[in-house]
Order: C-alpha cells, then sequence, then structure tokens
C-alpha cells in the first residue's frame, strides 16, 4: 500500500469508541435522528419507491432493512435505497470547505452493515464518527469539485473505512478495500449541472453501496490497486497531490460536530437567502415587487443561480438547487416546505411571474466570508421605490447558530408522520436517543423503522 493509504487504515484502526468526548457522542446521535427523519419524510416519494423496487430484487435470504418498511435485503441493495430517501428531500446535514458534501450519507452504509451484523451502537457511533472525519478532513484537503469529480468519491472513501472498522477488517483488508472503493468509483460532477437528473439524489446513496461492496470484496479476499493514491494512475495524477491532515483522534472536537444542519429542504447555499426572503415577507404586498435582487458569495451563484434552468426548473431536483425558485416560494408561501415542490407548483405561472423580477449575482465580499459562513443578501424593491433588505450570515442549523435538541427532534416528528404513527414515531426517536447503549442496533433501535409491511414497498 502506499503511504497515503497506510496513513488511513491505521487511523481507522486506532478509532475507539472509548476515546470520544460526550460532545462527539451527542453529535452523532443528533445527526442519526435528524438522517433518519429525512429518509422517513421522503418515504411516499417516487424515487423513494423506485430504490425499494430494486431491493426486493435481492429480498432472498437478506438480512438488512430498508427503513420504513418490514423489507429485508442485502446490506448493499439497502444502503442504496436508504441513501435515496435521505437524500431525496435535499434536508441532511452539509459540510463546507474546499469542496461541498453531504456526509451523512454514509450512514446509510454503516447502518446497513451494523444491521447485517447487529453491531453493538458504541460500534456503530465510532463507526460513523470515524467516516466522518475521512470525509470532511478529506474536503479540507482538497478541492476535488473543481477539477470535475463529483461529492461521492469523498462519501466511497469515508463509508469503506467506517464499514470496514464496523466488519473488523484487518490491517491488509481494509488497504485493499480503500482501494477497492476508490479506484472504480470516480463520480463526475455532470450530475450537478444544467437540468438536475434523480441521479442528484442517488450520487451519494450510490456512493455508500459501492463502499459496502468493496469492504465486503476485500473481506473475501480481493485485491485493489497497490498505489491508488500516490501510484501512477492514482489519485495525485489526476487531482495533484496535496496534503491530508486528519483529526488527532486523542483530542475534540471530532469532525462530526461541525457539519451543519438543514432547517430547510433546499440545497444549503440557498438556506441564508429563503430565511431572509422569509424575513421580508411581513412587510411586503406581493402584487407591490418590482425586483428582487440576490446576492451570495461564489459557490452559491454557481451552484443555485448561474443557468437558464434555475429560472425555469422543471424538475424537484433543479428547483431545490434554483435561488430565484425557492426565494419567490418563500415570497409567495411564506414558507419552503417538501410540498413545495410539485408539479403543480413547478408550472405555477404566480411563481414564473415572480422568478422574471430576480436578479441573482456575486458578492466579493460575501465570497470572502464563505465557507466560514454562508451569507446572502436579498433585497426588494417595491413599485414605490422602497428598498427593504437583509442579510443572513449564519442560518439556522449552521455549526455556529446550531439547532438544539428539541428542534432536531420536532424536525424528525414532523418529517417520521409522512410514514408512521405518533406511536412509532415516540418509540423510535426513544432508540435513537440510546443509540450508544444499544447492544444489537437491529433489534434494539432499527426495529422500530420497520414501519410498514413489506407488502406495501
Amino acid at each position: 500500500m502506499d503511504a497515503t493509504t497506510e496513513r488511513l487504515v491505521d487511523f481507522a484502526h486506532q478509532s475507539e469508541f472509548s476515546a470520544l468526548s460526550a460532545d462527539t457522542v451527542h453529535a452523532c446521535k443528533q445527526r442519526l435522528i435528524d438522517t433518519m427523519a429525512c429518509a422517513l419524510g421522503a418515504y411516499d416519494e417516487p424515487l423513494s419507491h423506485l430504490a425499494r423496487k430494486m431491493a426486493r430484487r435481492y429480498s432472498g435470504n437478506a438480512d438488512a432493512g430498508v427503513w420504513g418498511s418490514a423489507l429485508q435485503t442485502t446490506p448493499e441493495a439497502a444502503a442504496f435505497a436508504n441513501g435515496v430517501m435521505l437524500r431525496y428531500l435535499d434536508m441532511s446535514d452539509t459540510y463546507l470547505s474546499k469542496s461541498r458534501g453531504h456526509p451523512s450519507d454514509v450512514i446509510s452504509g454503516i447502518l446497513a452493515v451494523a444491521d447485517h451484523l447487529h453491531s453493538d451502537g458504541p460500534s456503530v457511533v465510532s463507526a460513523i464518527t470515524l467516516a466522518y472525519d475521512i470525509y470532511c478532513s478529506f474536503m479540507d484537503a482538497v478541492d476535488i469539485n473543481s477539477k470535475g469529480w463529483d461529492q461521492p468519491v469523498y462519501g466511497v472513501l469515508g463509508c469503506v473505512l467506517g464499514v470496514g472498522r464496523l466488519m473488523r477488517l484487518s490491517r491488509e483488508q481494509m488497504a485493499n478495500a480503500v482501494a477497492l472503493a476508490l479506484a472504480p468509483n470516480m463520480a463526475l460532477t455532470q450530475t450537478r449541472r444544467g437540468e438536475l437528473s434523480s441521479w442528484k439524489g442517488c450520487a451519494g446513496a450510490n456512493a455508500s453501496r459501492n463502499a459496502v461492496f468493496a469492504a465486503m470484496l476485500a473481506q473475501e479476499g480481493f485485491t485493489g490497486p497497490t498505489a491508488v493514491f500516490e501510484g501512477a494512475g492514482g489519485l495525485w495524477d489526476i487531482v495533484g497531490k496535496f496534503d491530508w491532515p486528519l483529526p488527532d483522534l486523542l483530542k475534540a472536537p471530532h469532525m462530526i460536530t461541525q457539519t451543519h444542519l438543514k432547517s430547510l429542504p433546499i440545497c444549503y447555499h440557498g438556506q441564508s437567502a429563503v430565511l431572509g426572503a422569509l424575513e421580508i415577507r411581513p412587510r411586503v404586498r406581493l402584487q407591490s415587487i418590482s425586483e428582487i435582487k440576490i446576492e451570495s458569495y461564489r459557490a452559491a451563484v454557481n451552484m443555485m443561480g448561474a443557468e437558464p434552468s434555475r429560472w425555469a426548473p422543471e424538475t424537484r431536483e433543479t428547483a431545490d438547487h434554483s435561488l430565484p425558485y425557492v426565494v419567490s416560494m418563500a415570497l409567495l408561501d411564506g414558507a419552503v416546505t417538501a410540498e413545495s415542490f410539485t408539479r403543480e407548483r413547478l408550472t405555477d405561472p404566480a411563481m414564473a411571474d415572480l422568478m422574471k423580477k430576480v436578479t441573482v449575482s456575486e458578492d466579493t465580499a460575501l465570497s470572502a466570508r464563505y465557507p466560514e459562513s454562508s451569507p446572502s443578501r436579498v433585497s426588494v424593491r417595491l413599485s414605490s421605490g422602497e428598498l427593504i433588505t437583509t442579510e443572513v450570515r449564519y442560518p439556522k442549523g449552521h455549526a455556529k447558530t446550531p439547532m438544539d435538541d428539541a428542534e432536531v427532534e420536532q424536525k424528525f416528528r414532523d418529517l417520521f408522520l409522512h410514514c408512521g404513527n405518533e406511536g412509532q414515531c415516540d418509540a423510535a426517536l426513544k432508540a435513537l436517543q440510546n443509540f450508544d447503549r444499544a447492544s444489537d442496533v437491529k433489534r434494539d433501535v432499527l426495529q422500530w423503522f420497520a414501519i410498514r409491511p413489506a407488502s406495501e414497498c
């Protein structure tokens, strides 16, 4: 193995639950609650049905659950189906650094393997924390997005090391798992360009599925390239040589404490603009709006306001990545929810008329504050000439303006009820709150998410 692989393998093998601080364990459980909420809130969406349909193909003699149902499938298929659900609403956590991504994508793969192995809660918390440390420190180390590679590259490496640790792979097996995860699974950023397809919400899930498969291949004795980072044709040849400092395992905080939760079901780069629009809305009459100006940082503009499709979104995936759409929705309805992206709303003439009044531009001063903050400024000019402006620097859920436990639990309750009832919700939430005490996460936690019969998938 090359030196980078060796460092990653050693880091994974040194990760222990006993070394985690109470704050880190709490952050992990909070993100488990948040992630499961996002998944169950999307349970009845068409893409979730398709993902479960795929999982059903592998339901014979299988032992990993698909959340929200009694369906059992293979760990790989569960990782994909659950990963699709947790990302669909675009409400899962995010991390902003040299690149951007959603670290909670790794949770679907790790929980699928934990389900399969009947792992205990402390081992799973340690594996998830490890996966976040790898994912986020990789993003701190190098910007692969600007070189044409998508965030699942971060995800497949984070997930395979977390899964490998849970599976207790040997040092040699872990090195092969890393190579078998990375070499075949470089993902293109075309996924997030132009009119967005359903794959936008599946890419992270696919990374988790591939990570599980790579770890299982390595466990069976498959070998991967021996210098996947530093050798000829390795990652350094593709993106350039980079330093990759890893977190200090003996010091807090771990990187899971630094990710940002979402209060709105949209791309993270639009959170501050929508919250600003919601502040403005009580002060204006829609009929009197003549112009809406959105100023933000470069990454937000490039992702959500740089292409014509953002002014005429035809899919949910494009709409929740459109600054003109989500800000107009906030002004029209006074809220942005999962129901804001139905076909009826996408084709609403009032929405189209308001979006025509929207301009999006970069403010270099706001760009200079990113990624320390995620600032946006919204200015609404009225027909009288009056200009109303608000600026939001840290949207609710940002690590510097965090959602507290009560807010995360309310998010869980609101989204869980899309799939189950209040009694089921109480039981599932309590199980997650006690996750680190579980002796068998399949029995003590995940059974509470087998809500609907497998026949209804």
